[in-house]
């Protein structure tokens, strides 16, 4: 009687066993590339809210420093900071006009653990009142 080869029963559990490992390992994989896109998705529309924020603060409006807040979607929040700003180093300064520095933080996600996105830009404006904060 010849003898066939082939695989044991041991041989094909264990050849089983890396397979699954193998999948197991490339799902953790896969599931992470799937929340790092999600996770890039909602920094690109905190900054698209952001941008919308600071394109339209004080357009109507005099700029004033102060502070403003409000949301979006009930899914991102914001803030706006308004400050005079002074370049640094001797400078001319025209009385008339005033640098205000605006910094504006977007918060979204779970209220234990909330991510963060902060923006600031210069703008150009009358001279600063005394005391005045935006409503």
């Amino acid at each position: 009687m010849k003898r066939e080869r082939g695989f044991s029963l041991l041989e094909v559990i264990a050849a089983m066993l890396l397979l699954a490992i193998a999948f197991a390992a490339l799902m953790k994989v896969a599931s992470g590339a799937i929340a790092l896109s999600r996770n890039a998705a909602a920094h690109d529309e905190a900054a698209l809210w952001a941008r919308s924020v600071l394109d339209s603060a004080y357009v109507a409006e005099p700029l004033r420093p102060g502070s403003r807040s409000g949301d979006f979607d009930h899914r991102y929040s914001w803030q706006l900071d308004v400050a005079p700003w002074d370049p640094p180093g001797p400078h001319p300064r025209d009385p008339m006009l005033q640098l205000y520095r605006l910094d504006l933080t977007m918060r979204w996600g779970n209220r234990a653990h909330p991510q963060v996105a902060r923006f600031s830009t210069l703008r150009l404006g009358g001279p600063p009142t005394a005391g005045g904060n935006a409503p």
